[in-house]
């Protein structure tokens, strides 16, 4: 059997245009994506758009249009959003497909014929834009005397008919699950959240509203439509083929890992897996939250104009540069603060200085010196087998930290090698050796070029287009470029094209 992953983003709510948040998130899925099928494996990777809910029906009001033209809109443009960002998704799953309609009217009655749904009557704090309910121990009391939710929306008392699951009866489950297994939740600090969430105990949830006709309609009551939560997770099963378990995508599941933001973690960790468990489907076997990021230290909002978007910024500074900086910039789980300032030293001192004048400085004196051939390879010296030994530790260093979705630790593991590798450059002085020992210069050119392809081909999922081009120019064959063909030592004598810059120097003009 082949060697299977599934990863997925959350699928993005169309109340709004794609922010840097969003691009975040998809870049992160994407390297995880990217980075498994290098190392062999048939992946699946889901990102898409969340369509329904009161909060877009009222945005659609709002804009003179009705939900399904004013969704078509949105969700074509975080479709744009992830094209942009070269992300590598296999399918891109909109809530407002026939298939999804499908798949949460057969685990609906799932969950019905297992006991777990009953009807009833809710009554209590609801957020609109969190789509979420809210006990009254939840609630802040705002400046003015109101209460509002913990995230900061406000609230409003709802009374209305409605269908309830039985979470209560799942808290001693969910945590028996979480205690056999540890990792299902990261990083640590959101595990302990969650912990401490179902410990403080769980009350049944309400899954329908009859308020609004924006959703999934509840099987044979069509005048209840389905809580876009349940709705909304639904669609990682949706993508793998379900209701059909005979699918050839259903062997994907369960899921290797959920990427969410962290202030929807509750309702992946605790409400999902408790929905597929009623149902008798298997949980996911992980779900990773990520930080936040702030604009130049200020929380990013309309009002004060500093959202960022995505696009623009990779417009400006090179769509491989934003990439690397925001999985480099902050340890991946904690929030990070999008400084232009900071994107630009990133970009000028570690990716052109560090790689990109390294593999510069390399190759043009292959070009210059060798007639632009790969040089052979001879025995390796004391310091060429260490740089050479710590350039081969990679793959099975970047495949325990990304296991872990540890991105950050592992670039930097990268670039531990590419100033390992500086390093050397300036202490065999090739250009030197030129006039007094040429084959020496030759054996230090080839032990740099070695390094150089190790360090392209890890780094492929961070930035592909850019170590595209450094593996082109490094000769290596389109069809050797995944982890298992580093076995395969480049041929000696191969013709490399002339070099060329990787990663341009930015010139800030409001420095």
């Amino acid at each position: 059997m082949s060697k299977r992953f599934y990863i997925t983003t959350p699928i993005f709510y169309v109340n709004g245009a794609p922010h840097i948040g969003h691009a975040y998130t998809a870049i992160a899925a994407d390297v995880l994506a990217r980075w498994k099928r290098l190392d062999g494996y048939e992946v699946f990777f889901l990102t898409g758009t969340d369509e329904h809910g009161q909060k877009v029906e009222k945005a659609a009001r709002e804009a003179g249009v009705d939900p399904q033209a004013f969704t078509d809109t949105v969700s074509a443009d975080f479709r744009d959003m992830a094209a942009r960002m070269n992300v590598s998704n296999d399918d891109f799953i909109r809530t407002t497909e026939p298939r999804h309609y499908a798949s949460c009217t057969e685990l609906w009655r799932r969950l019905v014929a297992n006991g777990h749904i009953y009807e009833g009557f809710y009554e209590g704090w609801y957020a609109v834009r969190d789509e979420a309910f809210y006990g009254e121990d939840e609630l802040i009391i705002a400046p003015d005397g109101g209460r509002v939710a913990p995230s900061g929306a406000p609230v409003e008392w709802v009374r209305e008919p409605s269908y309830f699951f039985r979470l209560s009866a799942w808290q001693d489950k969910l945590l028996a699950f979480y205690a056999a297994n540890p990792d299902f939740i990261a990083p640590h600090a959101r595990r302990n959240e969650v912990l401490s969430f179902v410990r403080g105990g769980l009350t049944d949830l309400s899954v329908s509203r009859t308020s609004f006709r924006w959703g999934v309609p509840v099987p044979g009551d069509p005048a209840h439509v389905m809580y876009v939560w349940l709705d909304a997770l639904t669609n990682y099963i949706t993508a793998a083929g379900f209701p059909d378990e005979s699918a050839e995508r259903w062997a994907f599941w369960p899921a290797d890992v959920h990427i969410v933001g962290k202030e929807i973690v509750r309702f992946h960790a605790v409400y999902w897996p408790a929905f597929l468990m009623a149902a008798g489907l298997a949980p996911p076997r992980r779900v990773f939250a990520h930080g936040w990021w702030t604009a130049e230290g200020e929380k990013m909002s309309k009002s004060l104009g500093n959202v960022i978007e995505a696009r623009e910024v990779a417009e400006t500074f090179g769509l491989d540069a934003l990439r690397y900086f925001l999985l480099r910039e902050v340890p991946f789980g904690n929030d990070g603060d999008f400084s232009r300032r900071s994107l630009i030293t990133r970009l000028n001192d570690e990716l052109a200085n560090d790689l990109g004048n390294l593999a510069q400085r390399t190759l043009a004196q292959v070009a210059r010196n060798l007639g632009g051939c790969c040089p052979a390879r001879t025995p390796a010296t004391e310091e060429d087998a260490a740089l050479l030994a710590a350039g081969a530790a990679l793959p099975a260093t970047l495949r325990e930290r990304l296991d872990r979705q540890a991105l950050h630790e592992a670039l930097e593991d990268v670039w531990k090698v590419i100033r390992a590798a500086n390093v050397y450059i300036d202490r065999q002085a090739p250009w030197a050796l030129r006039r007094t020992d040429p084959p020496r210069m030759a054996a230090v050119l080839r032990v740099l070029v070695d390094v150089l392809r190790d360090v392209a081909t890890v780094l492929q999922p961070f930035m592909p287009a850019s170590m595209a081009r450094l593996l082109d120019q490094l000769g290596v064959p389109t069809e050797a470029r995944d982890l298992a063909s580093l076995a395969t030592p480049l041929t000696d004598g191969t013709a490399l094209p002339p070099p060329q810059g990787i990663f341009p120097r930015y010139a800030d003009p409001v420095a």
